[in-house]
């Protein structure tokens, strides 16, 4: 059974005070349906799993797929195990955009993740030049055939989807419920198409393009959107409470 998932990615956001207060009135809500996770900077990690009281999921931004070795700065899937993180982020178009991530480096990320028992938020959506040319199907469909779909049955049922319509973040332009459903719908077919009814029916579709408390529930509402891959709006309490009431 697909899983309500709301997950709030802070970015580069909050110093120590104001994580711990988020978290603090974060947990508070409570619904078995909904399944709540927090991606703070890896700076928070240890003070979030530690004030969430096992009552929020704890998720890292980013890591790198080495188990341990002389790479400065960096944070090894198996450290974030021990710390008690339970999922990770892979393929965030800021990782993709910025710091140049490309598919078979995710790759190599996601099959770090799952081999100490991570769980993967996966993250895949076009720009702009793609949506206004019309090939953002074909464009998202293999950013999961080269770094997710190589997974055998077993191992993507440890997988969320998150979609990213980059060209409707920061842009000015907006995707409809209609444009949202249409992707969500043509994930959960390509996810069928490669592993059966099974799967494609277990697993959770996140939208991740500027949700917030006033589209939330229609986004919900959709057939394949299981929730959303909150930004902006899961600093503020308030908000991402109010999002995750959207179910």
């Amino acid at each position: 059974m697909r899983k309500n998932i709301v997950a709030g990615n802070w970015k580069m956001n909050l110093v120590s005070s104001e994580a711990k207060k988020l978290v603090s009135e974060i947990k508070k809500f409570e619904d078995k349906n909904v399944e709540m996770i927090v991606f703070p900077s890896s700076v928070f990690l240890q003070e979030t799993l530690s004030e969430s009281d096992g009552q929020l999921k704890v998720g890292a931004q980013n890591f790198y797929p080495k188990d341990k070795g002389a790479f400065t700065g960096e944070i090894s899937m198996s450290q974030l195990k021990d710390l008690g993180v339970s999922s990770v982020l892979v393929g965030h178009s800021e990782r993709r955009m910025y710091f140049s991530e490309d598919s078979a480096f995710l790759k190599q990320k996601v099959d770090a993740a799952l081999s100490v028992g991570l769980n993967v938020v996966f993250c895949c959506g076009e720009p702009l030049d793609i949506r206004e040319s019309n090939n953002e199907l074909v464009y998202v469909k293999q950013q999961l055939m080269d770094s997710l779909f190589h997974l055998d049955a077993s191992e993507i049922a440890n997988c969320v989807i998150a979609y990213e319509p980059i060209w409707a973040i920061g842009t000015g332009k907006t995707a409809s419920i209609e444009q949202a459903e249409e992707m969500h719908k043509a994930i959960r077919s390509w996810v069928l198409e490669t592993y059966g009814e099974e799967v494609a029916e277990n697993i959770s579709i996140l939208y991740g393009g500027s949700c917030n408390a006033k589209n939330s529930k229609d986004l919900f509402s959709c057939p394949n959107v299981d929730g959303g891959l909150i930004g902006g709006a899961s600093l503020d309490h308030e908000a991402f409470v109010s999002i995750a009431k959207s179910f």
